[in-house]
């Protein structure tokens, strides 16, 4: 056998690395440290950083990988289904936020880099087309998806954040705030309660005013 067979019947069948493998490394290293450096994901990967370039443009291009990863795990088909817009909406709205406060350390890097993935965009388009249906002219359009965004993402940072928010200290009077700490259910359930309230009242305002 000679020694170019060798290397041949050698050589793995499928490529050590690829883009689903840099997402995911990536996606695990923001959750440990919440940041991440070309030369910190390589090594986890095991290889030299220069290999990354052959699948990603740099850091933006890991970047839109994270992107994907957390969009991935949101129901896109729920905006594209038959029924009332604001039930569509509602349905993607719901998987948005659960996947945002699963990965709340990836919100900083994903909130100041442009967007450029095209299954993240054709999910804007898809919102942006229910939106319509709403009566919701396309000068205002953009300005109110940013602000039903912002709403679901501090709505996810709201469920991922600690069980205790507040902590009055003991030479401190705060009346007002203890008693509403006092009457508020369980974390979790609160935070579902709020953002159940918040969302239906956003799209009913909508509905309210656009006639929709």
């Amino acid at each position: 056998m000679t020694e170019t067979t060798q290397r041949r019947a050698g050589r793995p069948r499928k490529a050590v690395l690829d883009r689903d493998r840099i997402g995911q490394a990536a996606l695990e290293l923001v959750d440990q440290t919440g940041d991440f450096t070309l030369p910190e994901l390589a090594r986890r990967l095991g290889v030299q950083p220069a290999s990354l370039y052959h699948h990603v443009q740099g850091r933006a291009g890991v970047v839109e990988l994270l992107r994907e990863r957390v969009s991935d795990a949101m129901d896109r088909a729920t905006l594209a289904e038959e029924g009332p817009w604001d039930e569509a909406l509602s349905g993607f709205f719901h998987s948005y936020r659960d996947a945002f406060a699963a990965h709340p350390r990836v919100v900083p890097l994903l909130t100041t880099a442009t967007i450029r993935s095209p299954r993240v965009i054709e999910s804007y388009d898809q919102m942006l087309r229910r939106l319509d249906e709403a009566g919701i002219p396309t000068r205002q359009a953009m300005s109110i998806l940013t602000a039903l965004e912002n709403f679901v993402i501090g709505s996810a940072l709201d469920l991922a954040a600690p069980d205790v928010m507040w902590e009055i200290p003991a030479d401190m009077e705060a009346p007002a705030l203890a008693a509403a700490l006092a009457a508020q259910p369980s974390e979790r359930k609160r935070a579902d309660e709020v953002f159940e309230q918040g969302l239906s009242r956003l799209l009913a305002s909508l509905a309210a005013e656009f006639g929709a």
